[in-house]
Formats: structure tokens, sequence, C-alpha cells
């Protein structure tokens, strides 16, 4: 009796256990998915293309011009002192001709239109050296300014290149020319393109350099 109770307590004890395992398991809700991560919206790319006439703008930039008219008179200055040195030894190469060669005023005078004519020479080539150094370092100068207002300019319209072009008229009766007008890299060109203008005025007001400049037509 003792057995078979024991055997109905571990049977009643089982049941439970026994359904807990069985019991149907409830599925798992599946993860909810992570958002997709937003791409990040980049401005389009510039597409435009615009053409400018460097030479035009160098021949209309005021400060340019002006810094030009300076060295201008300063080099003319320059060449009238050494005109009048030149006129010295001149007058000194006349002189010797009264002297016989060999006597010592002969000796000394051709010493001294010697030495004369070699500190003209090099005092010729020392201020055209000068010269030629100040006036390329203003062409770099407004160069340099030409290629932030253009980069300015470009930037502000979308323009993505600007080439250079050159918009003088050619000349028919002119070998040179017509065969520099026949090399032009660019053949055609729309108008509206040329911002030439733009960039000019932007150059010679600075005041209005972060304004966008609306097209001009081009005077010669």
């Amino acid at each position: 009796m003792k057995w078979q109770l024991a055997a109905i307590l571990c049977a009643i004890l089982a049941v439970p256990a026994a359904a807990h395992a069985q019991a149907p398991q409830r599925p798992a809700a599946p993860p909810a998915a992570a958002p997709a991560p937003v791409a990040p919206t980049a401005a389009s790319p510039a597409t435009h293309v615009a053409v400018i006439d460097v030479g035009y703008i160098f021949k209309n930039h005021a400060r340019f011009k002006a810094a030009m008219d300076r060295m201008k008179e300063e080099v003319m200055a320059a060449e009238n002192t050494l005109k009048a040195d030149r006129d010295r030894i001149n007058g000194m190469m006349e002189q010797i001709k009264g002297f016989n060669p060999g006597t010592p005023e002969f000796k000394k005078l051709e010493s001294e239109i010697a030495k004369a004519q070699g500190d003209f020479n090099v005092d010729a080539q020392l201020q055209k050296k000068e010269f030629m150094d100040r006036e390329a370092k203003v062409y770099l100068s407004v160069y340099t300014e030409v290629e932030k207002a253009v980069e300015q300019f470009a930037r502000e319209h979308r323009i993505a290149i600007v080439h250079r072009f050159d918009g003088d008229p050619v000349d028919n009766s002119d070998r040179n020319q017509i065969l520099r007008g026949i090399t032009k890299p660019i053949v055609y060109l729309e108008p509206g393109i040329d911002i030439t203008p733009d960039v000019l005025k932007m150059l010679n007001t600075p005041a209005v350099a972060t304004q966008p400049a609306a097209a001009q037509p081009r005077t010669r």
C-alpha cells in the first residue's frame, strides 16, 4: 500500500512538470527593425561653364593701370639719369680726341672713360633688372587677385570651370593677327557665358565684391 501511494504521489507531482514542459511556447516577437540610415544630402556639383578674357582684365584693371603708370614714370626718370651719364661719357670721348695717344693726359682721361662706361653699364643692367622684377610682382599680385575674384564669382553662380579666351577682334590685314585668330582654342561661345565684365567690376569696386553682379555687355 505504501508503495502504491508513493507511486501515485510521484505521478501527481510529475504531471505539472510534464504539462509545463509540453506547453506550447509563444513565439517571441521579431526584433523591431532598426531605422535605415539617412544618406546625407550633398549639394549637386556645379555644372556651368564660363569664359574670361584675362588680357582685357589687365588692360582695364584700375589699380594695375595706376601701378604701371607710376612705374613708367620711374623708368623715364631713370632713363633721363642714364642719358645724362651717357652724354657725360660722350663728352669725355670727344675731349680725349684733343690729346695725343700715350700722353699722361690721354691715359688719365682714357682710364676715366673706361671706369665711367663700366659704371654706366652696371647701373643700367641693375636698374633694368629691378624694374623687371617689380613689374613681375605687380603682374603676379593682380593675377592672384583675379583668380580669387573668379573663384568667388564661380562659387556664387555655380560655375564648374572657367576657360581663358581672347576676345580681341582679329585684324584681317595683319598676318600675325590672322594666325592668332585661327589658333584660338575656343571657336564659338555664347555671349552670356563671358564673365569678364562681372569680374572686372568686382576688381575695380571691391565694395561690391560680395554681391552677385549682373551680366553686362563688354565695350572695348
